[in-house]
């Protein structure tokens, strides 16, 4: 047999017919290709190709905003803790008061901070007018704060203040039940409760005041006005435990101030009128 007649020269051959159409296949995948790589999203802060572009994070948001949302949030919880605490310091005894901040020492720092922020939402602290009172009188009179939280009292004035309290927020302070507090008979001129009137057993409170407090001492007591269901029978009471009252403001709204007088000589505390006494102040 004889072979295929060649080709005629400038005619392509077989091998090469097969070949263009490979070429232009060729080129069409890399155009294809690039179009593709064009198309598709460059890699994120990742490395990631298709990642797409990031989300905003929380710290993108308009931080003077979501500052002052946090601040109400924090702001809500602590009132709401503190009137938790506050509830349990009213229906407890003195006692119990005290061994509630021992297994809990948070606590205390919980109503403390709850507390300032009450008060300093009323016109006056009652805490300044005290320290005015004392300021007028000699600095040689002892002084007994019962309840003193951060011993503002002692710090401000020049007398000799013994500061009790069932943490100590401050080195001042001595902890201590306030039913009995360490003290000898008969060895302060005056005895303040700074709106810490509070406990089931105010009874046994105030008459560890009497018994600390010098024949003729001075007894002063700043409350919620609201506190007192009645204010005449309240002063009976007392007057019941051994004091006369010198000096009484009680408005109907914001803060009520006693000032009373411990006879001389002692008069006994008659367990009649101690007892009345907690019925006669509401729970806050």
């Amino acid at each position: 047999e004889r072979p295929p007649p060649s080709a005629e020269p400038g005619e392509p051959g077989p091998a090469a017919a097969g070949v263009e159409p490979a070429r232009r296949l060729n080129r069409r995948n890399k155009q294809r290709n690039k179009r593709r790589q064009k198309d598709e999203p460059q890699a994120g802060a990742g490395g990631e190709r298709g990642a797409g572009p990031e989300l905003p994070g929380l710290d993108s948001a308009p931080s003077g905003r979501s500052a002052a949302l946090r601040a109400r949030m924090e702001e809500r919880l602590l009132a709401a803790r503190f009137r938790y605490i506050n509830q349990q310091l009213y229906t407890c005894t003195s006692r119990e008061a005290a061994r509630l901040f021992q297994s809990d020492p948070e606590a205390f720092d919980i109503y403390h901070r709850g507390f300032a922020q009450q008060v300093g939402r009323w016109p006056e602290n009652p805490v300044h007018r005290i320290v005015r009172y004392l300021r007028r009188r000699p600095p040689s009179l002892v002084v007994a704060d019962f309840g003193c939280g951060d011993c503002k009292i002692a710090r401000s004035v020049k007398n000799k203040v013994h500061c009790f309290d069932l943490v100590p927020l401050s080195p001042l302070v001595t902890v201590c039940d306030m039913a009995k507090v360490p003290l000898a008979a008969e060895s302060v001129d005056v005895a303040v409760f700074c709106l810490s009137l509070m406990g089931t057993n105010l009874q046994e409170i105030l008459e560890e005041a009497n018994r600390v407090l010098k024949p003729g001492g001075t007894l002063m007591v700043a409350e919620v006005a609201s506190r007192f269901e009645d204010t005449r029978a309240f002063l009976n009471a007392m007057a019941q435990l051994g004091f006369k009252s010198v000096f009484k403001v009680c408005p109907r709204v914001s803060l009520c101030w006693v000032c009373w007088e411990l006879g001389n000589p002692k008069k006994e505390p008659t367990v009649s009128g101690s007892q009345s006494l907690p019925l006669l102040l509401r729970q806050q």
